[in-house]
């Protein structure tokens, strides 16, 4: 385990030690946690912890972020970031980040919105007419083929938002929606236009606003961008988000010269109990990351570095906002945080894993949303906002507290044990003893 009280110099983007920084600049300073209302010694059972995690092997290695206020509370890396070459976790490690790709495009999304480019209950197919003859799936008859009814009316943007729609993923082994997704291939089309055409054969897992499930639905709002833009999603995410924010290492491929800073990503054997490097996705070969993709997927594609990805969830902590440069405005980002899951359906499973959405945590725009988070079970603050990646990834934002953490490791299937976001809040806010600091 290596403590690092490195921050990322805006101007070259190399690692220098912290200067003490003018007051406008954010996440550019390092604090004693006890400034910020933190515990030291209590903070160290996180750190514990996480050194644990990689020590029993259950990851290669791991780098974790915490800061309150704007200021760097810990930045810490762990382990290695190849088994293969013996290379040390560094802070500018490159992550596959998988899913935590959508609350940026969603992000995007909402740049638009500002523009009066959509609206949030426009339906659909005013931007995607493709999707004008969709049907619903109603159910299987005896020989296991769907049965097919109506579209009772077009999923609105604010449903293709909030994973209420009835699109699917390919993810569940036996829904007959996703079997349609993995014969179909959608996400593995040769552009953004061939996933649209192919998700249109698809019929919806229910009737739009019926119910919540995970969904291809942030791929379409990718898709969306690029039409209403005339820009590919990757150059439209550098113009107006990593540019300004000073993302430098956040893009849908990683260029020759960053190439040896990509960290490599493993499975659990379940035979040797050990991690390997992976070697497939969801039934195909794993992608290199060192080309430029067919397509920018809007719902899984981007790599990110620790900073750059705590630098756009300091921006969504400040309402918008960091060092001076404004994304959004405060309302928008409210909005983005605002559960969008009608009453009824709350406790709708999402079909892949075991989480249920109730009165508790619900859905907003892109965004996982924690509306009563002790009744939830968490220690974090009300109405905070998250997501994870498929390769073990994850951030929360959190509004009343100040706080926000980013956790990167490259394991598919789980860590291998508990859930690391979970101790993650857990070890942190235990810490977290004069939140009036």
């Amino acid at each position: 385990m290596t403590a690092v009280a490195l921050v990322l110099a805006p101007a070259h983007g190399t690692w220098a030690a912290p200067k003490k920084a003018p007051a406008a600049l954010e996440l550019s300073q390092a604090v004693a946690p006890e400034a910020v209302g933190f515990d030291s010694a209590r903070l160290a059972r996180l750190d514990a912890y996480m050194a644990k995690v990689v020590e029993s092997g259950r990851v290669a290695g791991m780098t974790t972020f915490l800061a309150r206020h704007g200021k760097v509370v810990s930045f810490k890396t762990y382990g290695k970031k190849s088994l293969a070459t013996g290379e040390p976790m560094t802070p500018d490690t490159i992550f596959r980040i998988y899913s935590m790709t959508k609350p940026v495009t969603g992000v995007a999304m909402m740049i638009l919105f500002e523009e009066g480019r959509w609206r949030l209950d426009d339906p659909v197919t005013r931007y995607v007419p493709e999707f004008k003859d969709l049907k619903v799936l109603k159910g299987v008859d005896g020989n296991g083929q769907p049965i097919l009814e109506d579209l009772g009316r077009p999923p609105t943007m604010r449903e293709v938002m909030a994973h209420t729609a009835g699109f699917g993923y390919g993810l569940a082994e036996e829904h007959p929606v996703d079997k349609l997704y993995r014969e179909k291939q959608v996400l593995s089309a040769s552009s953004t236009h061939e996933m649209i055409q192919r998700t249109a054969q698809i019929p919806l897992a229910f009737q739009p606003g019926t119910q919540w499930r995970y969904s291809s639905s942030v791929d379409i709002q990718g898709y969306i961008v690029e039409k209403l833009t005339g820009q590919r999603l990757g150059d439209f995410m550098a113009e107006r988000i990593f540019r300004p924010l000073r993302m430098p290492d956040t893009a849908f491929h990683v260029p020759a010269e960053k190439a040896g800073r990509l960290a490599a990503v493993y499975v659990g054997n379940k035979e040797t109990g050990r991690i390997e490097e992976a070697k497939a996705l969801f039934g195909g070969d794993l992608p290199t990351y060192l080309e430029p993709p067919p397509w920018d997927s809007g719902g899984g594609g981007l790599v990110s570095t620790t900073m750059d990805y705590a630098r756009f969830a300091q921006m969504i902590a400040n309402k918008g906002e960091l060092d001076g440069v404004r994304i959004l405005s405060p309302a928008s980002v409210e909005m983005m945080g605002t559960n969008m899951i009608p009453k009824e359906v709350l406790v709708s499973s999402n079909g892949t894993t075991g989480a249920r959405f109730n009165e508790a945590v619900g859905f907003g725009l892109d965004f996982m949303v924690v509306n009563e988070p002790r009744a939830a079970g968490t220690l974090e603050g009300k109405g905070s906002m998250s997501w994870g990646g498929a390769a073990g990834t994850w951030f929360w934002v959190d509004p009343t507290n100040d706080v926000v953490f980013v956790g990167m490791i490259q394991r598919f299937g789980g860590s291998g044990g508990d859930d690391l976001g979970a101790m993650a809040r857990t070890l942190t806010y235990q810490a977290l003893v004069n939140p009036e600091r």
